[in-house]
């Protein structure tokens, strides 16, 4: 898993927790900034992108250890997202989310190896589900 360690003291003991850097890419600014919330107040770093293009040339995908999409942006779509990381040679775990759910387009994610493909609104357990799933994968 990309993520790193820190430690503190808690009471008597040192508690070490690994921090994973989340990409949260959404064109719904809401979108983007309740789930951010969310993923910090688990103690991971939440990084949000309106784009799948500024998600690219922000540098992040390395230090990224989950990719959190919507299906459907402007632009470069999560599925094409998706695509280009494969063939690109990057394994790093997806998860999508969106309003218009398609079978079609739930097979593709799924069988491309996303690790979950969620429908807004979804509810926050079924996303903190999807997320340990997919940063066990990345370990």
């Amino acid at each position: 898993m990309r993520s790193s360690s820190f430690r503190y003291r808690a009471g008597l003991r040192t508690v070490v927790r690994n921090v994973a850097m989340i990409s949260i890419i959404d064109d719904d600014l809401f979108v983007r900034v309740s789930t951010s919330a969310l993923i910090s107040s688990l103690g991971h770093e939440a990084l949000i992108f309106d784009s799948g293009e500024q998600f690219l040339a922000s540098g992040c995908l390395k230090d990224t250890a989950c990719i959190i999409t919507d299906l459907h942006m402007p632009g470069l779509s999560g599925l094409d997202l998706q695509s280009r990381l494969l063939a690109e040679g990057h394994c790093t775990p997806i998860i999508f989310i969106t309003a218009y759910p398609k079978e079609e387009a739930r097979s593709r994610a799924l069988d491309a190896g996303a690790v979950a493909f969620l429908s807004k609104p979804f509810h926050e357990t079924d996303l903190l589900k999807s997320l340990e799933r997919a940063l066990k994968l990345g370990e």
